[in-house]
């Protein structure tokens, strides 16, 4: 796989850079949207910006199943879909007709009353966009970390934003003696009960606790510091909802996910990524650089590695120290790549 993927794709390193080709990405000419989609039979851009008409912006697909389309800027050179507008693409899919969340997409909201989440086309103008003013901190001899919960830093639920963590608790976690702190639910997640391990919007920080700029601020008001900021990313399962996470995203049950049981953890009640698939090592590649080059995360805690490593997730097995209880059949050597 690595071989095949420095063949065609030019190395990890362009191979991990997917975020520069799909989802949204502006030119100085315009919008162009990309879905990998294998199983639609049609794709569309739909919201705000074309009043949700599918038959405004109708996608097209290559032979890898990569539906597209390109928006000219306005006359007067402004971007074809103005910042902070709802998006979402309409597919005509194998289980029908459905409206999904772009899967790269960078924000997603829910509005009050709402269900579910609406994706965001967040770029806001280069005078509102945060720019960072202090250098990562240097590579500590040894790591104490504050491992922290922003939506539930204080007892008042509505000061549990990204602003409010930056401000009060970070000059705490200082104080306290700690080089490091470690930030659990950054990916947005639907289901607050999941304390942010059932993802749905991988590349969207939640917005519960404020806008993508906010979380930028906190992580440069930590390096200021002097603090690592090390992020618990969640690539070991995903959500099982339909509407606004990944799966049945194409209408297929095998799109970024293992079909049948394989692909269903019985106690998550969750779905398992297909890790040895190209579209999907590209999807998490890219989805951990992110994290690294837009909002300058210093490194990573991945959760659940023990139920990627193993198809029997580590469940019901005791780990006595037999090592065909941790090399045998039961390993995913898919995700080893990971």
């Amino acid at each position: 796989m690595r071989k095949a993927i420095d063949k065609y794709e030019g190395g990890l390193e362009v191979f991990s850079r997917g975020y520069e080709k799909f989802g949204f990405t502006r030119s100085a000419t315009g919008i162009t949207y990309r879905e990998w989609a294998p199983g639609a039979k049609s794709a569309a851009l739909i919201g705000d910006f074309n009043n949700w008409n599918p038959n405004a912006d109708v996608m097209t697909r290559n032979e890898f199943g990569v539906w597209e389309i390109f928006l000219p800027n306005n006359v007067d050179g402004s971007p074809p879909i103005p910042h902070g507008s709802r998006v979402k693409i309409r597919m005509d899919t194998p289980s029908g007709i459905k409206d999904s969340i772009p899967a790269w997409i960078k924000f997603s909201v829910q509005a009050p009353g709402e269900i579910p989440y609406n994706g965001i086309y967040y770029d806001p103008p280069e005078e509102e966009k945060y720019a960072f003013k202090h250098p990562r901190p240097e590579k500590p001899k040894s790591l104490r970390i504050y491992e922290a919960h922003v939506g539930m830093s204080s007892t008042e639920p509505l000061i549990n934003t990204y602003a409010n963590f930056r401000d009060e608790v970070l000059p705490r976690i200082k104080r306290l003696g700690y080089n490091a702190v470690q930030i659990m639910a950054i990916q947005e997640h639907s289901y607050y009960a999941s304390f942010g391990y059932h993802v749905t919007n991988f590349f969207a920080p939640s917005s519960r606790c404020g806008t993508p700029d906010d979380l930028k601020s906190l992580i440069d008001k930590a390096h200021e510091l002097g603090l690592l900021v090390l992020m618990d990313i969640v690539h070991s399962h995903s959500s099982n909802n339909t509407l606004d996470g990944l799966n049945m995203f194409d209408g297929t049950d095998s799109h970024y996910f293992h079909s049948g049981s394989r692909g269903y953890h019985w106690m998550w009640d969750s779905r398992l990524f297909n890790y040895g698939h190209w579209e999907v090592l590209r999807f998490l590649l890219s989805n951990a650089r992110w994290w690294l080059d837009e909002y300058k995360f210093d490194g990573f805690r991945f959760d659940g590695v023990t139920s990627m490593m193993y198809t029997h997730h580590g469940l019901q097995v005791a780990f006595t120290g037999n090592y065909n209880e941790y090399f045998g059949l039961a390993t995913d050597v898919d995700a080893w790549f990971i």
